[in-house]
């Protein structure tokens, strides 16, 4: 059995008026670090500021990373923190190394986004050998803190049986979790599970329908993935009556995300 791998807050114009303050923020941070050869800033002036950016960040929620990354310039500038490297970064550049050793000592400390990104170097073999069981170990970290991505590795590392025991009913199981937030991977594979006779269990094309529907919606409109969905959920149309039709519609439309 094959398997594909892999805030709002507040009202508008309370919005509105914190992004008023960031841009202010930020212009004067500008103008400060322009004018370091002229004057020096006073750590107790960069600490406050520092504090009050960091306090609106949390409250505009979407510019938290932006304004995090804000702070965290400044607070260079002014000499109270340390340069940092981001794990994520030295990743995408490909400095796996770097990369790899960064997320261990994040993803010791619990952090979901560290421990799948370990998974996903183990599992690709990206700056380490490809080890399975190392994979698993990270992705279920992850998984259990209800990270998705994760999740649906946690269910491909089950139906093919990588560095844990093959188990479709176990991995079925997980793509469910990463499917119930609206991964449309883990929808489709949950389709071809139960598109198909095994361990005993008869095809259940319903849910096969109702599960390929939902991701042929949520896949990108250029994403090939889509017309693939698209097409096994029309081969289920054909094996259904037109009362299983009709109930797999009807599941597919009255489905909401787990939280939604």
């Amino acid at each position: 059995m094959s398997f594909l791998p892999r805030l709002r807050f507040g009202r508008d114009r309370e919005t509105e008026v914190l992004r008023q303050r960031v841009r202010a923020l930020e212009t004067a941070l500008k103008r400060s670090s322009e004018r370091a050869d002229r004057w020096t800033l006073k750590r107790e002036v960069a600490a406050a500021i520092a504090v009050v950016l960091l306090a609106v960040g949390f409250t505009l929620g979407v510019y938290r990373e932006p304004i995090k990354q804000s702070v965290v310039g400044m607070a260079r500038a002014a000499g109270i923190a340390k340069q940092t490297v981001d794990p994520y970064a030295s990743f995408d550049k490909g400095d796996y190394r770097t990369a790899l050793r960064l997320a261990r000592v994040l993803a010791d400390e619990d952090d979901t986004r560290a421990q799948r990104l370990l998974g996903v170097m183990y599992y690709y073999g990206q700056g380490v050998s490809r080890d399975y069981t190392e994979a698993a170990k990270w992705f279920r970290l992850a998984a259990d803190q209800g990270d998705p991505d994760a999740q649906f590795y946690v269910g491909v590392l089950y139906t093919e049986g990588l560095g844990v025991p093959e188990d479709y009913a176990e991995g079925a199981k997980w793509y469910r979790l990463a499917a119930d937030q609206g991964d449309a991977q883990a929808q489709y594979n949950l389709g071809v599970f139960y598109s198909k006779e095994q361990l005993g269990r008869h095809p259940d094309y319903v849910s096969a329908y109702m599960w390929f529907n939902l991701a042929a919606a949520h896949f990108k409109p250029s994403d090939p993935r889509r017309n693939t969905a698209i097409k096994s959920r029309e081969l289920m149309e054909r094996l259904m009556t037109s009362e299983q039709l009709a109930e797999g519609q009807r599941r597919a439309r009255e489905w909401t995300p787990v939280g939604a």
